[in-house]
């Protein structure tokens, strides 16, 4: 299994950018399709981004489409997510997410669709 940890969370004013980091350790981590959701009080968790073990291959949801980045290096064993643009209402904890993916580049859009979750990093937006 794999044992992932967020860094990178915090205050930014509207408008500004953030780096979210996931490292991963134990097994491989190009063997894991990889994502990142989030969660606000009161709301259910929505998944934001996703990427195939490549890289090759990603998804973002309509809300972070043309503003957030997500990107890996499987050298590193960390899976990024870049958001720029931010507004008050990206404000939420960020889990990062892996599924072991051994049939092909593939993504996984579903929060229940993954194994394996960080502790989450808290991201607050102020207007």
């Amino acid at each position: 299994q794999v044992q992932l940890v967020e860094s990178g969370g915090g205050l930014v004013q509207a408008g500004g950018s953030l780096r979210l980091s996931c490292a991963a350790s134990g097994r491989t981590f190009s063997d894991y399709a990889m994502g990142w959701s989030r969660q606000a009080p009161g709301k259910e968790r929505e998944f934001v981004a996703a990427i195939s073990i490549s890289g090759g291959t990603t998804y973002y949801a309509d809300s972070v489409k043309g503003r957030f980045t997500i990107s890996r290096d499987n050298a590193k064993n960390t899976v990024y997510l870049q958001m720029n643009s931010l507004v008050p209402e990206d404000t939420a904890v960020y889990y990062c997410a892996g599924r072991l993916e051994l049939s092909g580049d593939y993504v996984y859009t579903g929060v229940y669709e993954y194994d394996y979750w960080g502790q989450g990093t808290q991201v607050t937006v102020s207007s």
